[in-house]
């Protein structure tokens, strides 16, 4: 599959042939799917926690008599039925991380990107660079591009001045070719790759 190659500034900078394999598949948005339900349940924190009846602090001593009074036999006052007792079946601290195979993964990746070409969404640039680390600048040539919101991934090292540029613009990332994942390209409208990146992930799939 042969794709355009631009600068940052909107010019032709030739062209590319690129992997069908990883560029060219039909998007399946099954496996898709399956990555970014694995991805977002990994990066839960987990820590949600409610105290059981046997964490409460306080006595078990009945507080009621047993007859006589024409209401239920309690002797407890940590049941969950009662103010400030303990939750009944609440929340732990647990892991929601759950197995997903490694070529399903990378599968689903190379769904994700061969979805962005079908929609038109992916964009390779020559070079993610710029001469100096000003948002203003780097904003100005974005905006002119129409890439308002967007994700750049670049090889393995990103640009120092370029990084910094881009840091504060709204709804825009920069990646390192190891950064790469399904659920940060499908939060954007627009998938940046530079001639660094294509190569790093055709080398990766090969």
């Amino acid at each position: 599959m042969e794709l355009e190659v631009k600068t940052l500034e909107g010019a032709a900078a030739g062209s590319i042939t690129v992997s069908d394999e990883i560029f060219g598949l039909e998007p399946r948005t099954d496996l898709i799917h399956r990555v970014v339900r694995w991805q977002l349940a990994k990066r839960q924190a987990g820590t949600h926690k409610a105290l059981q009846r046997s964490e409460i602090s306080g006595t078990t001593k009945k507080f009621v008599r047993q007859k006589g009074t024409g209401g239920a036999r309690h002797g407890n006052k940590k049941a969950p039925q009662f103010r400030g007792g303990g939750k009944a079946h609440g929340p732990v601290v647990r892991s929601h991380a759950h197995d997903l195979p490694k070529k399903i993964r990378a599968l689903g990746l190379r769904h994700a990107l061969s979805a962005k070409v079908k929609s038109e969404g992916l964009i390779i640039v020559d070079e993610a660079k710029a001469t100096e680390a000003k948002t203003k600048a780097l904003s100005a040539r974005l905006d002119k591009l129409g890439f308002s919101n967007a994700l750049v991934i670049d090889g393995s090292e990103i640009d120092g001045n370029f990084r910094l540029a881009a840091r504060n613009i709204p709804a825009f990332d920069v990646l390192p070719i190891e950064g790469i994942n399904v659920f940060d390209i499908l939060r954007r409208e627009k998938l940046i790759l530079t001639k660094a990146a294509v190569s790093a992930l055709e080398e990766r799939f090969k």
